[in-house]
């Protein structure tokens, strides 16, 4: 890949007024590559804390204005707004903006439109979970097939420094993009290479008003798709309605692209699936007398529980796409660990495991999660962000050992729980202070047996409780590590 030639965007933004919404990692180099081709940039920001200062100041020594406090207002003069991930749509900024008839940029989208002719194509991901996961493991497989690739997006690195081809990212073949439903809203112009949608669930719907529009915004993922559409075929909404595949049928994909399911199941032609534990591609078989090609076993993937295996078959879904062989799909599955508070097994005391999910930070996580493990003593609540449990505490109740609750939305598990499931033991824990995880961990444990599972996979945000989900996973772990060191002192 050869470093972008700026000079056409140069020519359509130099000298504009340009207002960057939002500093931090997508932010900044938004403001500092619009201030590079010759827009005025004016940097607005709603926190005026020490982080915000301190870039300020750097954006300030480079020539741009920055407004700190102050994120609602459309800077007089504005000819475009570029704004980071998470502002809503409804935001005043945004309805001054339409109301002006200027236009609403997303980082993807500038970062879209910097590339050159001869960028890195974009393999990307988006659904309500397993974004994270399933982007790493498509660079590993990269990587396995000796492609220069990185994972960018919305797993926490810039796009726009890796289409700019800045160190660490200069001589990239390819790039897994992690993408958000907020960055696909505002980028109305991508076309990757090919893309996936895992899977749909009601999440951030205070951001996009309704699940219709979730959908949509996910929708755009497969728009202009040059290759593949990879979806899921086992994700069905209410009456059996196929959520992820019918995004692929409304696509303007170009011609000759395909549409690629995954399935847990056997695959049906153009599709992956597993067969007698091994992951098989029915989609882009090599030698045409073949019905299927073997890429890996389940038992290459970490933790092999049925929502990470769907995660690595739409990896590898995409890395096929893009012609990498078998051998690199397993040996890329095989070196792949996942990030911590993934369904992460901290430790086994007394024959009881202890497994740390806090990610599964929406129901649709935790169910997944719950229907790994066959017995379950489960630790949940925090911010439900509104969200209702029916329909989780009804599909996971059989697994159930006991339940021990904490957080400010608790009493709506509870309520489920007494609805769908009033035989299971629930401890409800009326507490938020630091030593709140250790009581929960302390409780779960009195209520497990030898081979049951305490599973922390809280279906609802931590920010009650909690810095962030890390910082509740890490609570938890710390507590299941000093509950082990006690049982080995005992011995």
């Amino acid at each position: 890949m050869s470093a972008p030639d700026l000079t056409a965007l140069s020519r359509e933004l130099g000298g504009r007024h340009v207002t960057v919404a939002g500093l931090g990692v997508s932010g900044m180099p938004a403001a500092k590559v619009l201030h590079r081709l010759g827009a005025r940039v004016t940097a607005v920001n709603g926190g005026d804390g020490e982080g915000p200062r301190r870039q300020a100041a750097e954006l300030e020594a480079l020539g741009i204005t920055v407004r700190l406090g102050d994120d609602r207002t459309l800077p007089k003069g504005t000819d475009l707004v570029v704004t980071t991930p998470g502002f809503k749509p409804a935001s005043p900024l945004f309805q001054a903006a339409a109301g002006a008839g200027v236009p609403v940029w997303g980082d993807v989208e500038l970062a879209w439109r910097l590339r050159g002719p001869d960028s890195a194509p974009w393999l990307a991901v988006t659904g309500t979970n397993g974004k994270t996961t399933t982007v790493q493991m498509l660079a590993g497989i990269l990587r396995a097939a000796g492609l220069r690739t990185a994972a960018v997006g919305n797993i926490g690195v810039s796009l726009i420094d890796a289409v700019l081809d800045e160190e660490p990212y200069a001589g990239l073949d390819v790039l897994a993009v992690e993408l958000s439903s907020y960055q696909l809203h505002w980028a109305p112009s991508l076309r990757p290479h090919s893309g996936a949608v895992l899977n749909l669930a009601p999440d951030h719907l205070d951001w996009h008003g309704s699940m219709e529009a979730y959908a949509a915004d996910k929708g755009r993922i497969y728009e202009g798709n040059q290759v593949a559409c990879v979806y899921n075929a086992d994700d069905r909404g209410e009456g059996g309605i196929p959520r992820t595949e019918d995004l692929v049928r409304e696509a303007d994909v170009v011609e000759g692209a395909r549409a690629i399911g995954f399935t847990l199941g056997a695959p049906a032609p153009s599709q992956l699936g597993v067969v007698e534990g091994v992951l098989v591609d029915r989609a882009f078989v090599e030698n045409r007398r073949q019905q299927a090609q073997e890429l890996a076993e389940v038992l290459d993937i970490d933790p092999p529980a049925p929502h990470n295996i769907a995660n690595a078959l739409a990896a590898a879904a995409l890395a096929r796409a893009y012609g990498v062989p078998p051998a690199a799909v397993r040996d890329g599955l095989r070196a792949f660990r996942p990030d911590a508070h993934r369904v992460t097994h901290v430790a086994t005391v007394d024959g009881v495991s202890y497994v740390d999910d806090s990610k599964a930070t929406n129901t649709h996580a935790a169910g997944a999660s719950l229907a790994a493990y066959e017995k379950i003593v489960w630790i949940a609540g925090g911010l439900a962000k509104g969200a209702t449990f029916d329909e989780l505490v009804a599909a996971s109740a059989p697994r159930l050992r006991g339940v021990v609750l904490i957080g400010a939305d608790r009493h709506l598990i509870r309520e489920a729980l007494a609805r769908h499931a009033p035989e299971v033991p629930v401890t409800d824990l009326d507490r938020t202070d630091t030593g709140a995880m250790a009581r929960a961990v302390a409780e779960a444990t009195a209520l497990a047996r030898p081979g049951d599972t305490v599973l922390l996979a809280p279906a609802c945000a931590s920010m009650d409780m909690f810095a962030n989900y890390n910082a509740r996973g890490d609570a938890f772990a710390e507590a299941v590590r000093a509950l082990a060191a006690d049982a080995t002192s005992e011995q």
